[in-house]
């Protein structure tokens, strides 16, 4: 399963924030896609992950300020 969880518009930390609290919800193999726009997170979410024993799938810039990560439990 993979849940997607847009946070465009939302500053940070509230990336981190809610994938947290979204990837409680997911079982061992599903994945969380988060798109988001703060500059921040585009450390914060890889170093949360790893942290976690999660793997990233994706993550890449889709625009200026925009970014996309996928990650899998």
């Amino acid at each position: 399963m993979n849940i997607k969880l847009d946070t465009v518009g939302h500053l940070c930390p509230f990336p981190l924030l809610e994938g947290k609290k979204a990837m409680t919800k997911l079982n061992k193999g599903d994945s969380l896609t988060i798109d988001f726009d703060c500059a921040q997170a585009t450390e914060n979410l890889p170093n949360w992950a790893q942290e976690e024993g999660y793997e990233v799938t994706n993550f890449e810039q889709l625009g200026d300020a925009a970014w996309t990560i996928t990650i899998r439990k």
